[in-house]
């Protein structure tokens, strides 16, 4: 069963995940797509504007950058590598990639996963955005695997390995090679005879310098300059710098179909799926955020109050392009929620998509709380 609903339909007026989506074009997102999928069926959702030079809606169908969510397709890759005997995850990164880190200290693929390895989250100052303006002029700037790791790493560790945790981008373009290294190939080749080919995920795929989504579900906007301009269209974009962390554009339906066989045991071995979620607690969120191997655990107590579920999954942000995919822990009962702007959005709008995940799971209950939870969520991911 597959029900469409878009604003203005008698299903939008009577699905709380319609409203939820309403609400957060309201609240300053401009396009925005959903898809849940549980054991009673498939939802799809809509709402505000897909292309702003047409007026165009956005396509339910459609693909965009899931930033952050690409950490869970690495971290299945590695971990189908540990599966296969090929790594141990309390290997030394540089068991297989000797003289790629520049640091004396261990530092192992378990700590590297799970953001435990005290590498700086992104590239050096001198090598990344520093204005908004930036982020439009600085678009089709090249990064292949190893300058994006050298470029972040002219920067010392945060702190001795294993020791603290910090969000690394770094961390995840290291697994990517390692993945390269140890089979031989392309990652994005990996990705396809061990994920998205299995999984028949047609909409998924690590662009590297192709700098165009094919089929957009929404265009990418960020207001990178002063009114009276309006939002810039960064849809296309290089970001090759992100490769193994945030480069991957995939669609509402795949990201859903992904996290329930993830989840659901068809990719990985059980006792590997039990450490990928095996977490440890997220600094500065209250205990409602943890990190596993590659994997979120979210509670949304911060947004639906005492006694919500806990959800798995990821978050992503990127120029243009904000995405939550988030599954129960089994599996069954995922949603996906695709915003096209990110960076300079507003706390409301961020916290309208977060509410839009959320309704899936339980009845977000208003108030600054849930504001506070947003911002903080937020703050992480950026």
């Amino acid at each position: 069963m597959l029900i469409l609903a878009s604003a203005g339909t008698a299903a939008a007026a009577t699905d709380p995940r319609q409203t939820a989506l309403d609400n957060a074009v309201q609240a300053g997102n401009i396009g925005m797509v959903a898809a849940a999928s549980d054991p009673n069926g498939n939802w799809r959702g809509r709402a505000g504007i897909g292309d702003l030079a047409t007026g165009a809606k956005p396509n339910t169908n459609g693909q965009f950058r899931i930033g952050s969510v690409s950490k869970t397709f690495t971290a299945t890759l590695v971990l189908k590598l540990a599966a296969k005997g090929k790594l141990g995850l309390d290997d030394p990164i540089a068991k297989y990639l000797p003289g790629l880190l520049p640091y004396p200290e261990p530092i192992t693929i378990r700590e590297l996963l799970q953001h435990t390895s005290g590498l700086p989250r992104d590239l050096a100052p001198q090598y990344t955005w520093t204005t908004l303006p930036e982020f439009d002029t600085e678009r089709f700037v090249h990064f292949d695997e190893v300058e994006a790791i050298h470029d972040s790493t002219v920067q010392p560790l945060l702190f001795p390995p294993g020791t603290n945790w910090s969000y690394s981008n770094t961390g995840f373009n290291v697994l990517a090679l390692l993945v390269e290294k140890l089979t031989g190939r392309r990652y994005e080749q990996v990705l396809a005879d061990w994920i998205t080919g299995p999984l028949h995920l047609r909409d998924t795929f690590l662009p590297r310098d192709f700098p165009l989504v094919p089929n957009p579900a929404e265009h990418g906007y960020e207001q990178l300059y002063p009114a009276p301009q309006g939002p810039t269209d960064v849809t296309a974009y290089n970001l090759t710098r992100y490769f193994g962390a945030g480069d991957i554009i995939s669609s509402t339906a795949d990201l859903n179909h992904f996290f329930h066989a993830l989840l659901g045991g068809q990719l990985l071995p059980a006792d590997l799926l039990t450490q990928m979620k095996t977490t440890v607690p997220w600094p500065g969120q209250d205990g409602l955020l943890s990190y596993g191997l590659g994997l979120m655990q979210l509670s949304l107590a911060g947004i639906c109050g005492p006694g919500a579920p806990t959800v798995w999954g990821h978050g992503g942000d990127v120029p243009g392009y904000n995405t939550w995919s988030m599954s129960d822990e089994t599996g069954t009962r995922q949603i996906t929620v695709s915003s096209g702007i990110d960076i300079t959005a507003s706390p409301a709008a961020d916290l309208g998509r977060l509410v839009a995940m959320a309704t899936e799971f339980c009845t977000p209950a208003a108030g600054p709380g849930a504001q506070a939870h947003a911002n903080q969520l937020q703050d992480a991911l950026r």
